[in-house]
């Protein structure tokens, strides 16, 4: 026996021991560990925050021991319950209102001839990239009882000291709220009408139906699914809605549910109150979302068309140009109106004065670049945390949405549940959620850049989800296989080959998270600290102030930014790249 086979021989009976967790660590593919590392920030991102808000909700402010005086005090007083109707009966009336304004402009734009469907497409776009809290400065300043631009008007005609609208009233808020959420039940309503074949109202005509009495009958009920999901996300939004119910419902007295969490934010900070208070908010979204399925389950609602059928126009003839004065109506109320006036107050002096060379100044936008001492830094927190939170959470969502769609890993539907979870979960539910989990030490991340761009990631990471998901979808997974017999690994692949054909819709999710994230004010005004405010919370700052002229104009400055955005995705992606229902 030679020398090396003596070495190599072993004896009889022994066994070669099993190799250490180093070595198995090193022959393990480096793409399973991205995905412990994903599970992990799921749970840091979602599971925590929520988890900690119910234990929170049932702790003891000093003690920590199990009780329910949280609830007790929470529901305690009459106010507080107050409070949960008012928003109750906000956002069912801002629901209703959403409908009459959207349905109509859905169907007209997709089933009509009506002139001036580009334009009406620029207002429902308008009104969804104005910040919610913009849109209520500018209807104060329209409709403020005293020296609102309507209100002046209508004294001047009439001679009258009365005056003929008020914002600050509960029917005023649930306008300027419905105003701003239309958008998403006409996206739902018009996406599920361009489905519709004309040959079912083809049929009513021919049975005698008219155009009216078709729509009615036959295509509204088909769409009825669109038009209830579109209710309960607006109702949903209203309900978990801080900016707006804030800037008007606080000097008009009106107490809501988000105004109510903010005060017990006020010195001392009651965190475990808050928390209390908060359950019926993702109680009643989870149950919104139940009776939504309960009821489409009882009737079937599709067209027997095959693929879908011919879609022809219908002729309004001299109803075309009443159809878009409705249309206009809805845009100047929604857009033109709120910034014209916001427009007029950035450049002026006195905003009441109105119109005037002598009232026109400059001044207002260069106190805010050159004298203000957070309007820059505000500026900068707010590009490099929505930048930040864009980047981690389009990053989170392609791998999750890898993930589930080439089925790599068995609990897949768990990472799709969890990415999706923040949907149904309000933001400002979830931003005391964070706070719960990680204001405190050890981790101690109250006031931070970090809580605020892990609460937006978090907070947005459905939206990057679902965009993802559809991009994934759509490359066949042959030509990854392709790759993988050539040698090349699970990261190299998704880096070479699944990434470049996905980019333009990674980049249309990643703007649109940029966009949402720079105007959240719900869940930032509840983490920020004195240096790392962003724009939306020194906007409502400023109202709070009763600044108008520079509110206004720092208002104009964040438009700009979010139009420059709003412009690159439509060169990138396509015009309508905010406005599609994945």
């Amino acid at each position: 026996m030679t020398e090396s086979a003596a070495i190599l021989a072993k004896p009889a009976g022994v066994t070669e021991p099993r190799p250490g967790l180093l070595r198995r660590l090193r022959y393990l593919e480096p793409s399973n560990l991205i995905w412990i590392l994903l599970v992990a920030a799921l749970l840091f991102l979602v599971a925590v925050p929520i988890g900690k808000l119910l234990v929170v909700s049932f702790e003891a402010r000093t003690t920590g021991e199990f009780t329910f005086a949280n609830y007790a005090q929470a529901y305690g007083r009459a106010r507080y319950l107050e409070a949960l109707v008012n928003s109750l009966i906000l956002g069912a009336s801002s629901a209703f209102l959403s409908v009459i304004f959207a349905v109509p402009l859905a169907w007209a734009v997709s089933r009509t001839d009506m002139p001036g469907k580009g334009f009406t497409w620029a207002i429902v776009m308008g009104a969804f990239i104005l910040p919610p809290y913009l849109g209520a400065v500018g209807w104060i300043l329209l409709a403020g009882p005293n020296s609102g631009f309507i209100n002046q008007a209508w004294q001047w005609v009439t001679g009258s000291g009365s005056t003929l609208v008020n914002v600050y009233s509960f029917p005023g808020l649930a306008v300027v709220i419905a105003l701003h959420s239309f958008p998403l039940i006409f996206i739902f309503v018009k996406s599920a009408l361009d489905l519709i074949s004309s040959e079912m109202e083809d049929a009513a005509n021919i049975l005698g139906a008219g155009t009216w009495a078709a729509t009615r009958k036959v295509t509204l009920p088909l769409v009825w699914p669109a038009i209830l999901g579109g209710i309960i996300i607006v109702f949903l939004e209203t309900i978990a809605l801080f900016g707006t119910p804030a800037i008007i419902g606080i000097p008009a007295r009106i107490n809501v549910v988000t105004t109510q969490l903010w005060q017990f934010f006020e010195y001392p900070v009651r965190v475990e109150v808050a928390a209390a208070y908060a359950m019926p908010l993702l109680l009643i979204t989870i149950g919104m979302i139940v009776v939504q399925k309960l009821l489409l389950a009882r009737k079937g609602f599709v067209s027997q068309t095959g693929k879908g059928g011919e879609r022809r126009p219908i002729k309004l003839g001299r109803w075309r140009w009443a159809m878009f004065g409705y249309c206009a109506f809805i845009g100047a109320l929604a857009v033109l109106m709120p910034l014209g006036v916001l427009l007029q107050a950035s450049f002026a002096k006195a905003w009441g004065r109105g119109l005037a060379w002598g009232n026109f100044t400059l001044d207002n936008y260069t106190y805010l670049l050159f004298r203000h001492e957070m309007a820059l830094t505000s500026i900068w927190n707010t590009l490099l945390y929505s930048a930040s939170a864009a980047s981690f959470a389009v990053l989170i969502a392609v791998l999750i949405a890898y993930i589930v769609a080439r089925r790599l890993v068995p609990f897949g539907g768990a990472l799709s549940f969890l990415a999706m979870a923040p949907f149904v979960i309000p933001g400002i539910v979830m931003a005391i959620g964070f706070y719960a989990a990680y204001a405190a030490p050890p981790v101690a991340l109250y006031g931070t850049a970090l809580i605020i761009i892990l609460a937006f990631t978090s907070r947005f990471l459905p939206i990057a989800f679902a965009n993802s998901s559809a991009a994934v979808r759509s490359v066949h997974p042959e030509m990854e296989e392709a790759s993988r017999i050539l040698g090349g690994g699970r990261m190299l692949t998704i880096r070479k080959i699944t990434a470049p054909l996905i980019s333009r819709s990674l980049i249309g999710g990643w703007l649109i998270v940029f966009i949402v994230a720079s105007r959240e004010l719900s869940a930032a005004v509840f983490l920020v600290g004195p240096r790392t405010r962003t724009m939306a919370v020194l906007l409502y700052d400023l109202s709070e102030a009763g600044n108008f002229e520079v509110l206004a104009a720092f208002g104009g400055i964040l438009l700009a930014i979010t139009l420059v955005l709003v412009a690159i995705g439509m060169k990138l992606v396509g015009r309508d790249f905010m406005l599609r229902r994945n």
